[in-house]
């Protein structure tokens, strides 16, 4: 009788078959406003459960479909299909345009982050007002990120999730490169010195994190 009510405790705490974690993890981002990183959903997925390889399955069985389950920096989230983003055009209210200042800013933080506002001065060659930072700021397209151990101990500026987000990156390294930008058209002339990476077209610069962090305070 007792190995009975053993082995009934046992599978009352099993954790669900792999295919009924796909369910609850499918169930849980649909409900989600906001993208969900993994360890959120193991907090709420039964214990034993093995998140990271139910997203992967997740993620492949919605591959070619109209939403898929992107990555969103270290979080998931349902989203459109890229190439079907057209279709949501009629639907999206421009509700606030990025003056010059604004957008040179904002790409001068997600190719060099992280950055200080003297650094982001010296490549755009003109003081960067308090407006055009605020303004990214409240938009939560960048955020502070860590101090520099430099006198003075400068704030650095980052790029957010939401800013990936929006425009459907996984992380910055997915930022486009400049053949890319001049393609689309949106580098008529060259850009101002310093604005964007000076490697070659389409090629991605090694990327040395050698010692830097101790220019930066935790």
């Amino acid at each position: 009788m007792s190995e009975d009510v053993e082995t009934k405790e046992k599978k009352l705490f099993d954790a669900p078959s792999l295919a009924e974690q796909e369910r609850m993890i499918e169930a849980v981002l649909f409900a989600s406003s906001e993208p969900i990183t993994l360890r959120e959903l193991e907090a709420r997925l039964p214990r034993g459960s093995d998140v990271g390889e139910a997203m992967a399955f997740l993620r492949h069985r919605y591959q070619g479909r109209g939403v898929q389950v992107m990555k969103v920096g270290d979080a998931y989230a349902f989203r459109t299909a890229p190439d079907l983003g057209f279709l949501m055009h009629r639907e999206t209210v421009e509700t606030r345009k990025l003056s010059r200042a604004a957008i040179e800013t904002l790409a001068i933080i997600a190719y060099h982050q992280p950055v200080t506002r003297a650094e982001i001065e010296e490549i755009r060659g003109v003081a960067v007002s308090r407006g055009t930072v605020d303004q990214l700021l409240e938009m939560e397209w960048i955020r502070f990120g860590r101090r520099k151990m430099t006198p003075g101990r400068p704030v650095t500026f980052v790029v957010t999730q939401e800013f990936l987000d929006h425009f459907g990156l996984e992380s910055a390294r997915d930022l486009p490169g400049l053949k890319e930008l001049r393609s689309a058209g949106l580098l008529e002339n060259r850009p101002p010195a310093g604005l964007l990476p000076t490697v070659g077209d389409g090629e991605d610069e090694p990327e040395t994190t050698e010692g830097q962090s101790e220019l930066f305070e935790d």
